[in-house]
Formats: structure tokens, sequence, C-alpha cells
């Protein structure tokens, strides 16, 4: 467990899993109604109680299995709230399509409401976290956290100003009107930069993971990276032509006969 090659394949599982648990999740409930989604949320709700609770204990101490309490805790905190949106619960008060009359930047307030509540919920878990870290012996659950606020901000921005690769497969139907408010275009300029970005931080990172010597640096250094470098894969593939899809399609149930 003190291995940084353990702690960086459990990221990538870790990740891999519980996004296709989630999707997964929401596509039965798309198959039940508004009911269902919010079921799905409601049922959802001891995993944010248990990620609250992960994150308590895992500051007291900084242990290697403290490191990976507190990661695993941010997963779940961030899950619930991505469970949360994809379900059409905790989103935006904008819940129709783009008119066609509006064009560029014009777009951008429209396009925010669509997602506002959610954003502002993810600040709020984002605030409190380091909140209630800050000064404590482990605050990596703090730093998780930031590490996905971070990408998922940059991957919006990327998806509404234009990116060559957009995959909307497994948007469920609450969010269905979200593909309006992208924009499929050779690329932006913030792409980029977001890309160099990510690579250069994730080297950071990765020289930081190589170059540490206590197993609870190494291993929280190895996750971090992880993270950061799935981040930007993320942003590559929204240039590259890659079937990223096959990695969840398999785990999503059949389509609901018509």
């Amino acid at each position: 467990m003190a291995s940084p090659w353990i702690a960086a394949i459990g990221a990538m599982f870790l990740w891999w899993f519980s996004t296709g648990a989630i999707l997964m999740v929401v596509k039965r409930a798309d198959r039940g109604g508004q009911t269902a989604h919010v079921n799905a949320t409601l049922w959802g709700l001891p995993f944010l109680a248990l990620g609250v609770a992960a994150t308590i204990a895992s500051m007291q101490a900084a242990t290697v299995l403290n490191i990976y309490l507190g990661f695993i805790a941010a997963l779940a905190i961030w899950g619930w709230i991505e469970l949360a949106f994809l379900t059409g619960i905790i989103t935006g008060p904008v819940k129709s399509p783009c008119p066609a009359t509006l064009s560029g930047h014009s777009r951008f307030p429209r396009a925010f409401g669509t997602v506002a509540y959610h954003e502002l919920a993810l600040l709020a878990a984002l605030i409190v976290l380091w909140a209630a870290t800050a000064g404590s012996e482990n605050m990596i659950a703090a730093w998780t956290f930031t590490v996905l606020f971070v990408a998922r901000i940059s991957a919006k921005l990327n998806l509404f100003y234009g990116v060559p690769r957009i995959n909307t497969e497994f948007l469920p139907k609450p969010l269905a009107h979200l593909p309006s408010y992208f924009r499929d275009d050779i690329t932006n300029g913030l792409l980029p930069f977001s890309i160099m970005s990510l690579g250069f931080v994730t080297a950071i990172f990765l020289q930081g993971a190589m170059y540490a010597t206590a197993p609870t640096d190494q291993v929280a250094l190895a996750l971090l990276t992880s993270l950061l470098g799935l981040a930007l894969l993320e942003h590559l593939l929204m240039v590259l032509p890659l079937p990223d899809a096959k990695l969840w399609r398999w785990m999503l149930p059949a389509p609901k006969p018509e």
C-alpha cells in the first residue's frame, strides 16, 4: 500500500470504476423518469455521508492509510454531487436548449445558467474541505477535490468555447439540452493553454512523487499525479479521435426497447 505505483494504479481504477458506476445508476434511472432520478440521488446520500465522515477521520494523522482514506472520501463527496447533477437534481435555473439567435460570448450567461447550482455546490464543497482540513495532519481530501474541480472547470470552458471532438453519448435525459451549448470547432485559444498547464503541473507532481522520501508523501503525490494525468488525457481526448467511450459502454444497461 505504501508503493507509489500501487497508489497510481489504484487512483486510475477508482476513477474508472466510480465513473462507470455513476453512469450505470443514471442510465438505469433514465428508464424510470423523474422519480427514478430523485430516488437515485437520495439513495446516494449515504456515500456523501461516508465521504464526510472519512474526511474527518483522515485528518487526524498523516498515515498511508489515512492518505488513501482522504482520497477516497473526496471522490465520494465529488461523486454524489456529480450524481445529483447527472440526474438533473442539482443543475441550474436554465433547463432548455440554447436559442439559435444566441452566438459567441452572448451564450455564456445562459450556458452558465444550465450548470450554476452544480458549480456553486462544487465550490461550496471545495471551500468547506479547505476550511475543515486547514492546519490538519492530512489535507489530501482538499487537494484531491481541488484537482477535480480545476480540471472540471477547464473541461467545461473548453467545451463551451469549442473543441473538435465532443462525446455526448453518456449524457442522461435530464441533461439532453446541454450539447446545444457546446461548440464543435477546430480548437479554441484556451485548449492549448489548458493542455500545456495540465502537462506542466502533472510533471511537477510526478517529479515530487519520484523524489519524495516519506511513504505518505509518495502515496499522496502519486494519487494526485494520476488524477492530473487523467485530467490531461480528458483534454487530449477533445482533440484525439480515440474510442474512449468503450471504457464504460460495456458497464451500462442495454437501451430500453421502444
